[in-house]
């Protein structure tokens, strides 16, 4: 029995196989996916389905205001949630925005917060459409509600793939952890050659066009994007489809000028890449005997690189880093919980 055991030491994954358990399987034959990815999915007509996703950010836990002015903190939560419609190879459509408003919170501010809403939805063709208001004694905290849509017969889940698989991901990573290290260091006076790091914490990319394209490709066996740290996501794909990985250490995407960040980030480029969380970018598998050259015309088309990281194996290897030299050892799965006690 773990009747007494608190939060923390269940963690936030523990967390949510207690309400799998609680809830149990669905009796509504409308809902293709629930608990447990991105998005849940809906069926609706027209050979469609309603994506659906939520996600709260709350001041002192996902954030700190002297970060972030108003307008890119209310992008970038907009951004934390338009990335999961990404995920899925959906289209973003409506949201509903519920705030904890604290009573001192300047209204200059709670404007130029929707207005970063407002221009984060505007990129995708998508709006608010309603949401909630309350005081909040405790900080700003921002909940919000996403729907998407996609064609019933395309969208991408984390359960599709298989031994064999390669494993992509966009972009470089460990950026938006480097990022909040940055401004944990220097406050708001960070030297300028470092502003993409800030850039990428402050202003996620949501890589809504480049899911779309893979989505419609045929390509991808699995997807989801990366928030918590690729060790921890690419371990979620790991645990649905029932497989293993192998992660090449010297694929693994990031700046050159990570490197140089050691003493302030306090982590290597290679666990900033593997831990570093955030990053808001987008992790697949794709078919071994896929057509790779259509995958890296999507890139270019998008203008999001794309880069090949490892491969997958049978569920009894686990996940695994290997070396140049071909040596592997265990990867952690850890990243980002919101109940840990410790940050990793």
């Amino acid at each position: 029995m773990d009747i007494q055991k608190t939060a923390s030491q269940i963690g936030e994954f523990g967390l949510i196989e207690r309400i799998q358990k609680i809830l149990g399987k669905a009796q509504n034959n409308k809902i293709i996916l629930g608990i447990g990815d991105d998005t849940a999915v809906i069926d609706i007509s027209g050979g469609k389905v309603q994506l659906l996703t939520c996600d709260i950010q709350i001041e002192g836990q996902h954030f700190q205001r002297d970060f972030l002015s108003p307008y890119q903190l209310g992008r970038r939560a907009m951004a934390v949630n338009l990335s999961d419609i990404a995920a899925m190879g959906g289209t973003p459509t409506f949201a509903l925005v519920s705030l904890g408003v604290p009573p001192d919170f300047p209204v200059s501010d709670f404007e130029d917060l929707f207005r970063g809403f407002r221009d984060q939805l505007n990129e995708f063709g998508a709006t608010v459409i309603g949401g909630n208001l309350a005081r909040s004694d405790s900080g700003l905290i921002i909940d919000i509600t996403m729907l998407g849509e996609s064609k019933r017969d395309i969208f991408l889940t984390r359960s599709g793939a298989s031994p064999g698989d390669r494993i992509f991901v966009s972009n470089f990573l460990g950026m938006a952890g480097a990022g909040v290290a940055i401004l944990r260091h220097f406050g708001d006076k960070f030297p300028q050659k470092y502003e993409k790091f800030v850039n990428a914490y402050r202003q996620p990319s949501p890589r809504i066009h480049l899911g779309q394209r893979l989505a419609e490709s045929g390509l991808v066996t699995a997807m989801m994007d990366i928030s918590d740290g690729l060790a921890g996501d690419l371990n979620h794909i790991c645990e649905q489809s029932h497989c293993g990985a192998v992660v090449l250490q010297e694929k693994l995407p990031f700046d050159p000028d990570l490197a140089e960040l050691k003493n302030i980030t306090k982590k290597t480029s290679e666990e900033m890449a593997l831990f570093g969380g955030e990053d808001y970018e987008l992790l697949l598998t794709v078919n071994r005997d896929a057509d790779i050259e259509k995958l890296g015309l999507i890139a270019k088309e998008t203008g999001v690189r794309m880069h090949e990281i490892g491969y997958l194996t049978t569920e009894e290897k686990g996940l695994v880093l290997q070396n140049s030299a071909g040596n592997t050892r265990p990867l952690a799965a850890k990243g980002w919980d919101h109940f840990s006690l410790n940050e990793t």
